[in-house]
């Protein structure tokens, strides 16, 4: 497939007229929206600035590359622009974007359209290429620079097979030569959180800089596709560093003992230098996979103390969120056939056998430990780590005790690594199949029979009957706190913790008490609902496309997704976010003064019949999102002022 069968005319814009960031992404998304190659606009905005969060795909040398893989796209495809102004487009290098290429991917992009997306991001590489593409004036020149540059890398790499070929046969390292007469050899991987564009263009990078100083190296993407080009045990042995040049998980334990340099991957575009020659002079940490620590600290390792306690949390809360999902909805489903049909109706057993305490919900807290366990410990604590949540949910230690056995089961097992550093070397084999397991679920098993679970066992017992008795003044306290959370972040840490709290009040009263979720959940409802509004009865205020948007956030609050305001929040934090959180947590101290249950942990409107006070439910979401969108709309200055 060719590069612009992706990159239609149509879509091109020669002249940006945007000057600032958002304006660039919103005149690129609205050329996709204009030839109907999105069906969502606000998910797909939504998601370009989640990946936009991550990390600026300005990725310096005058180029952007916004882009998102999303359902809200119809067909892959890619839209070039350039502008003689030049963007601020917060680039990695600090200079502005003039050239830019938004990629929307579906998500069940078609591996020829990732391959050829994969294509389109090694050719940025090329400075001169970058020169004449700024030079051109229509579409079709455009086009046909495109068609003529691909054309000439897919003849070089066929050539560079065919020598692959000969050097298969003769046994050569499959290696790409900087300099036939030399050693000097290092390893790479590469890997962006979407696999789209920047996991290549680092790739591209690192091998032309290799060529370039005479040096062989071997690089493995791990991409939208998967792993390719996986590097090989003996090429790794033979290597004398690693670079690891990701902004995602990859598989590091087999560069035990090694040199390894773990750097973002637009180090690997940007700094590619300076990590090959770091490789080299094994100027870097090495990495010992059973614990036992770098000889030097990386980038990444100096975090404080709490951003890796909320890493760890986030690994077990991320992996436990789609059992809640599903099976709270289940559960609820069954709710409302139990009040039309009655609780032995084979249907509602069968909704509460899945979904219930005996199903999905059974997994809640093993999940979370196991999760919070391995992301602390690798793969060896995750089965110590689910066993010690099992063990907190049979002794009613709950959500506490669920998370105490995940971070404990998480450094028994590091414990563990160094205590059996010592062992003879032939002994390795045993350790991850025979000592871990064993030791592991050992320590972890009697730490919490004899401690953790009566100590949290009497906590949560202690504040599950706290939260029943609460007088009316604190709990409407809690509902504005809890509420308000919601709203601060959007799906952040704030966000995940107030959910998180109280979803552990919800299991551990045994899905009696939705006190606590009937306040996250209004809370949670009313920034969409709030923007929607918003855009709806101050459309001054808004551009076209973001009264567009709006029309979507009604759909989104409904349904519980706070998400669906990221985009306007982020283009707008203080006045959006401020408004919002205000509206939240009026919102969420309403459920609490009108004490409000809400026995389901997801579901929104949907679910909104199974409160004991239904219409007040829906009244403290609908007071909660006109006060949001009244102090925001009345705040935001008009398009006109701006």
């Amino acid at each position: 497939m060719r590069i612009t069968d992706l990159m239609i005319k149509e879509t091109m814009i020669m002249d940006l007229q945007a000057t600032t960031k958002d304006g660039a992404i919103e005149e690129l998304i609205a050329s996709l929206e204009a030839s109907g190659r999105i069906n969502d606009r606000a998910l797909f905005k939504e998601m370009i600035y989640k990946r936009e969060a991550e990390s600026s795909t300005g990725i310096g040398g005058g180029i952007a590359m916004p882009h998102a893989k999303t359902k809200a796209v119809n067909e892959a495809t890619v839209v070039f622009a350039k502008s003689s102004k030049g963007v601020d487009f917060e680039s990695l290098d600090g200079e502005p974007a003039n050239v830019f290429f938004m990629i929307a991917a579906p998500e069940g992009a078609a591996n020829t359209h990732l391959r050829t997306l994969a294509a389109l991001s090694r050719l940025l590489i090329d400075t001169d290429f970058i020169g004449k593409l700024m030079n051109t004036q229509t579409p079709d020149e455009v086009s046909e620079l495109f068609d003529t540059k691909q054309a000439e890398v897919e003849a070089a790499k066929q050539a560079k097979e065919a020598k692959k070929e000969v050097a298969k046969a003769q046994q050569t390292p499959d290696v790409i030569v900087g300099n036939p007469d030399s050693d000097e050899f290092v390893v790479a991987v590469t890997a962006c959180p979407t696999g789209i564009a920047h996991t290549y263009m680092a790739e591209d990078a690192l091998i032309k800089k290799a060529k370039e100083m005479g040096v062989n190296i071997r690089v493995e993407t791990n991409g939208s596709e998967g792993a390719q080009n996986v590097l090989t045990a003996d090429e790794i042995r033979r290597a004398k560093g690693v670079i690891v040049a990701a902004d995602k998980k990859v598989e590091m334990a087999r560069f035990d003992g090694k040199p390894v340099l773990q750097r973002p991957v637009s180090d690997g575009i940007r700094k590619s230098e300076e990590l090959i020659r770091k490789a080299l002079n094994g100027d870097a940490p090495i990495y010992r996979s059973e614990g036992n620590g770098n000889t030097e600290e990386t980038k990444a390792e100096k975090a404080s103390v709490g951003s890796k306690i909320y890493k760890d949390l986030m690994n077990g809360i991320s992996h436990m969120l789609p059992f809640v999902v599903g099976g709270g909805i289940l559960l609820a489903i069954s709710f409302l056939f139990e009040q039309m049909a009655g609780a032995e109706n084979p249907i509602v057993k069968l909704l509460q056998t899945i979904g219930g305490g005996t199903g999905a919900f059974h997994f809640l807290i093993p999940i979370l430990a196991g999760f919070i366990a391995m992301s602390i410990g690798d793969r060896p604590a995750l089965m110590p780590g689910m066993v010690g949540g099992l063990m907190a949910v049979n002794s009613n230690a709950g959500f506490l005790g669920g998370l105490a056995a995940g971070f404990m089961a998480g450094y028994v097992v590091i414990f563990l690594r160094k205590a059996f550093a010592g062992l003879p070397k032939t002994l390795d084999g045993l350790k991850p199949i025979l000592l871990y397991p064993v030791f592991g679920l050992l320590i972890t098993g009697a730490i919490m029979f004899y401690l953790f679970d009566p100590i949290f066992g009497g906590i949560n017992t202690w504040l599950v009957n706290v939260l029943n008795n609460l007088g009316t003044g604190n709990a409407v306290i809690l509902g504005l706190i809890l509420g308000g959370m919601m709203s601060i972040d959007m799906g952040g840490p704030f966000n995940k913790a107030a959910y998180a709290f109280s979803i552990g009040v919800f299991t551990s009263s045994g899905n009696t008490n939705g006190a606590m979720m009937a306040a996250v959940m209004a809370g949670g409802m009313v920034p969409p609902l709030a923007i929607a509004l918003a855009s709806t009865f101050f459309k001054n205020k808004f551009t076209e496309q973001e009264r567009k948007s709006g029309l979507t956030n009604y759909v989104l609050g409904l349904s519980f997704i706070t998400e669906g305001a990221i985009p306007f929040a982020a283009a707008d934090p203080l006045r959006v976010l401020t408004s919002c959180i205000v509206g939240s947590a009026i919102a969420g101290g309403l459920t609490q003064f009108w004490q409000i249950n809400l026995p389901a942990p997801h579901g929104g409107i949907f679910v909104a019949a199974l409160a004991n006070h239904a219409l007040l439910f829906l009244l403290a979401v609908a007071i909660g999102s006109v006060i949001s969108a009244f102090i925001l709309g009345l705040w935001k200055k008009p398009l006109e002022a701006k």
